[in-house]
């Protein structure tokens, strides 16, 4: 069986001293399970790895398992491959060459999500931000960076479908991640 090569993106680790999971620790786990080529990027819960069976959804199970077992708390997983990272970085709807990575996000779903659970969310209102889906991901444009931006605040509103993960990554971890799966 062929290598494939995955991004692991977890939810909520590392952030304002909640859920320390230390990145070795992670390396350490994820060679323990049997993956090959195991890398971290930022302390933020990205890793990159190779896996000779399995598919996404396995993989996020297995390592969400893992990563309670290990650490004592849980996590949510998203396990993307190399070739669907650079499809999502492929498909951006904004200029990211003329943007700062603070200014575009990627929030990534573990399932395709409605549009019209955002249908009510009049973007005018929030211009120059914007938003558009993609395939299992939202794309969007906060000017002002995520923490200040009202868009982002009314998109994390509509509840979410119980079992939905989502995640949302800067386009400079976007972009980072893409490269690093490269088979």
């Amino acid at each position: 069986m062929v290598n494939r090569t995955y991004a692991a993106l977890l939810r909520g680790i590392n952030v304002s001293g909640h859920k320390k999971g230390p990145m070795a620790q992670l390396r350490a786990l994820l060679e323990g399970l049997g993956h090959g080529g195991v890398q971290t990027y930022l302390r933020s819960g990205n890793a990159v790895f190779t896996a000779a069976r399995g598919d996404e959804q396995s993989l996020a199970a297995e390592l969400r398992a893992a990563i309670e077992e290990h650490f004592g708390f849980a996590v949510d997983v998203l396990v993307r491959d190399g070739a669907y990272l650079r499809a999502v970085a492929d498909a951006c709807p904004f200029s990211a060459a003329g943007l700062e990575a603070r200014q575009l996000h990627v929030t990534y779903f573990s399932a395709p999500v409605d549009a019209a659970r955002f249908a009510a969310i009049g973007q005018g209102a929030f211009l120059p931000a914007q938003f558009r889906l993609g395939d299992r991901v939202l794309y969007l444009y906060a000017p002002d960076g995520l923490g200040r931006s009202k868009l982002a605040e009314q998109l994390s509103r509509p509840g979410l479908d119980k079992g939905l993960v989502a995640t949302t990554r800067n386009w400079n971890t976007v972009t980072r991640l893409a490269e690093m799966t490269r088979d």
